[in-house]
């Protein structure tokens, strides 16, 4: 009997995970809870525009010192840069291949629609095709200056009113924003189901954490775009 010349390699214990549909809804939670730990830092960093220039200004050069003399200047920025785009790509193609998995489960569409699905259930998708369209621009707008009308490198406050003095800049932030609350919410729930961290003594206060996340942080962020538009911050 002929013996086997190679050795097979076994698929890793993380790719095995990432194959499995309970894999890729683990990734999509755990990627899901970084980018909601750095949406509600950056949500309240955001606030201080209305202390004014000296404080948002300051902030933003505070953030750039961090690490140092351990780390250069502006590193700490591009370590956080680096681990959100790894979140973001995790989450995205996640959600891609399960939507494609449910699809393929399901190639004939139901009969009736199913009345459990909450609006923000139904709106996942487009949401997430929304946020990542306007991720794009608003890097453009208040990172890159690019499309910023009066974009002025090294003083983020007069960016932010430059950037939203502009009604178009402003709304395109606002319904960003609003689809962002409803993914919160929707996700919140989904990442402790997933989880395993609900149960029927701990819904109730979880779909309440979920909604009250999701409404600090759409109101925290849409204020400052109608701050500029109302004059408050100028």
């Amino acid at each position: 009997m002929a013996l086997a010349t190679g050795t097979s390699r076994r698929p890793s214990t993380v790719a095995t995970l990432w194959r499995s549909t309970v894999g890729k809804k683990a990734a999509m939670a755990i990627s899901g809870a970084v980018l909601l730990l750095y949406l509600v830092l950056h949500m309240l960093g955001n606030l201080k525009v209305f202390f004014g220039p000296d404080d948002l200004n300051g902030y933003a050069g505070w953030l750039r010192t961090i690490g140092e003399p351990a780390l250069h200047h502006g590193w700490f920025l591009w370590i956080v840069r680096v681990g959100l785009v790894a979140a973001v790509v995790v989450h995205g193609v996640a959600a891609y291949q399960l939507s494609r998995r449910d699809l393929a489960a399901r190639p004939r569409k139901y009969a009736h629609p199913r009345p459990r699905a909450s609006y923000a259930t139904r709106t996942m998708r487009w949401g997430g095709v929304i946020l990542a369209l306007f991720v794009v621009w608003h890097i453009l707008d208040l990172t890159t200056l690019t499309v910023n009308p009066h974009g002025e490198p090294g003083h983020p406050y007069q960016n932010v009113v430059a950037a939203f003095s502009t009604w178009y800049d402003g709304g395109v932030y606002c319904v960003a924003m609003l689809a962002l609350g409803l993914h919160v919410r929707h996700g919140f729930w989904s990442a402790a189901q997933t989880l395993g961290l609900n149960n029927p003594r701990r819904d109730r206060v979880l779909k309440l954490t979920a909604n009250v996340l999701a409404g600090v942080l759409t109101a925290g962020f849409l204020s400052v775009p109608i701050g500029v538009m109302t004059g408050v911050v100028r």
